[in-house]
């Protein structure tokens, strides 16, 4: 790459990382999950708060229990600017006006004072709970030395396209997803979309940042500094999770946009002036090494089904228009074994039974009415 084209791309600022914690995260973090009693809905709820499961820049999120009915939730408190509304919040109730199975879901919100001062507003959001991520589990697999069974893979990524699928149809781009924003009952293998703090209804013609996304998981046209962007992102994004899966590693680590656009051309090659042009219409620099694209089988282990790398390949293109649409992707033969009677979480035929993963929503038919035929037929009786 040119100096001048390394320049360019190195001054854009970089996202701040979500820190999702496995709990204490010092006496700070723990004042921020204070024992709480709020009035919602006209009713008197008693929140316990008992552990600390994620915290960063965005605020704290930590597990409680409703004493009186003893449900476990978690509770996402950010500070609230008074001067405006909260995006994530008018989302979130957006979301529960057409639920799916897929996307953590609302329960409640109230708003509770700071300790340093009753200036300071928190607003509080009471979340479904789960135990795990995929984050999580990806990692004890690894750790185990033992690739994640591309069975569970195929599990986890359908159940991820028909998150964005649904929030996509509604208009949302989520511009955040890994992994980690993935919540996982390891038990079921139902899988929850979570964390809207950086999601956005995207309007064609208004301007967004290009400082969005997690690093390893960026779109190019985001490194390139687009503003105009579309939910093609979040295509890019969840193909980066899907080779994560497969590899046991992050597809394109690196630790700036530069070293990051470095680790892509590795594997797609240079990308062509009309690939620039469809990722940033504004971008001038075109002084970059001439590369051949890598040859996805290469990339993954040689056991890893054709199938699965031939899928991976559709989420991944530089140009924004060529990568699959989300609900499209489940069409794909990769997730064919879904569809067989008697189809289980485990190659071996053995494990739970798999999620409900037919129960498409009425925005998801009609956004794609194809889905309807991909039923197989023990789940249209």
């Amino acid at each position: 790459m040119s100096s001048t084209a390394m320049d360019q791309l190195s001054r854009q600022p970089q996202p701040h990382k979500n820190r999702r914690g496995d709990g204490a995260d010092g006496a700070a973090a723990r004042a921020a999950a204070p024992n709480v009693g709020e009035v919602i809905d006209g009713k008197q709820w008693q929140f316990n708060a008992e552990q600390i499961i994620g915290n960063g820049s965005f605020g704290v999120v930590f597990r409680a229990t409703i004493v009186e009915t003893g449900a476990v939730v978690a509770i996402k408190k950010v500070l609230q600017d008074k001067r405006f509304k909260n995006r994530e919040l008018h989302i979130m109730k957006q979301l529960r006006s057409d639920p799916h199975p897929n996307v953590i879901q609302l329960q409640h919100q109230f708003y509770s004072s700071g300790e340093r001062s009753d200036d300071e507003v928190y607003l509080n959001l009471v979340l479904e709970y789960m135990p795990e991520t995929v984050y999580g589990v990806a990692r004890a697999w690894q750790k185990a030395k033992t690739p994640l069974p591309t069975s569970h893979a195929r599990v986890y990524v359908w159940q991820l396209c028909r998150a964005l699928g649904q929030i996509h149809a509604a208009g949302i781009c989520h511009r955040d997803i890994k992994p980690q924003n993935l919540l996982l009952d390891p038990k079921t293998h139902i899988v929850k979309l979570i964390d809207f703090g950086s999601a956005k209804v995207l309007v064609p013609g208004e301007p967004n940042v290009s400082y969005i996304c997690s690093r390893y998981y960026r779109a190019p046209e985001l490194i390139f500094g687009s503003t105009e962007y579309t939910t093609a992102i979040d295509v890019w994004s969840s193909g980066c999770v899907f080779a994560e899966l497969l590899l046991g590693a992050p597809l394109f680590p690196g630790d700036s946009g530069v070293d990051q656009l470095v680790e892509i051309i590795k594997v797609l090659g240079t990308p062509s002036r009309d690939d620039i042009r469809e990722m940033n219409a504004s971008y001038t620099e075109f002084k970059f090494p001439q590369i051949r694209a890598h040859a996805w089988a290469k990339v993954f282990r040689s056991r890893t089904p054709v199938k699965a790398v031939d899928c991976v390949a559709t989420f991944l293109a530089y140009a924004p228009n060529r990568r699959v649409k989300p609900l499209e992707a489940l069409a794909h033969a990769f997730f064919e074994e879904l569809r067989q009677p008697g189809a289980r979480c485990d190659e071996t035929g053995g494990g739970p039974q798999l999620p409900p993963l037919f129960d498409f929503t009425p925005l998801e038919l009609a956004a794609c009415p194809g889905l309807a035929a991909l039923r197989p037929p023990e789940a249209t009786a």
